[in-house]
């Protein structure tokens, strides 16, 4: 298995950095995989878990626009997907910003994905463990340290 640097969270800068990942970016859904792409990107924040972001073309699934919007005072606003697979359907399990701002243009055309409502996520041979809470996407590899928010309480800070 591949190692991945180990990186503290509490590191990671504000506002946030866009970078290539260098790993295969796998998800798995309705018992296919829904999408192998090594042409991704992760944002990487202060205390988050990084969110990937997929091109659309690389997803083997059927996107639906979902209801509700958000905003991000870093990458613009974000609209939500449901995700068919099969007979298996996720509802508001993507997001992507179809006009993000001019630091985080290049995720134009991207999608990223809730891992906890896939089947499973995979960076390079790593299985993914969802971020905690119900809002933030990120995806927890063995390699993180540090306090990651989401869960009860640390939302805001």
């Amino acid at each position: 298995m591949a190692f991945l640097k180990i990186e503290n969270v509490q590191s990671y800068p504000r506002p946030p950095l866009l970078e290539p990942v260098r790993q295969s970016i796998r998800v798995e859904f309705g018992g296919k995989t829904i999408v192998e792409s090594d042409n991704t990107f992760r944002v990487l924040e202060t205390h988050h878990a990084p969110s990937y972001y997929i091109p659309k073309d690389a997803v083997n699934a059927i996107m639906i626009p979902a209801a509700g919007r958000s905003y991000c005072e870093w990458k613009g606003v974000a609209t939500y997907w449901d995700i068919q697979s099969g007979a298996v359907k996720a509802t508001k399990a993507a997001w992507s910003y179809a006009a993000p701002t001019k630091s985080f243009e290049q995720i134009k055309g991207y999608i990223a994905f809730y891992a906890g409502f896939m089947d499973a996520c995979f960076v390079g041979e790593h299985q993914v463990i969802p971020q905690s809470g119900d809002f933030y996407g990120g995806w927890v590899t063995e390699n993180l340290k540090g306090q990651i928010k989401g869960a009860p309480g640390t939302e805001f800070w």
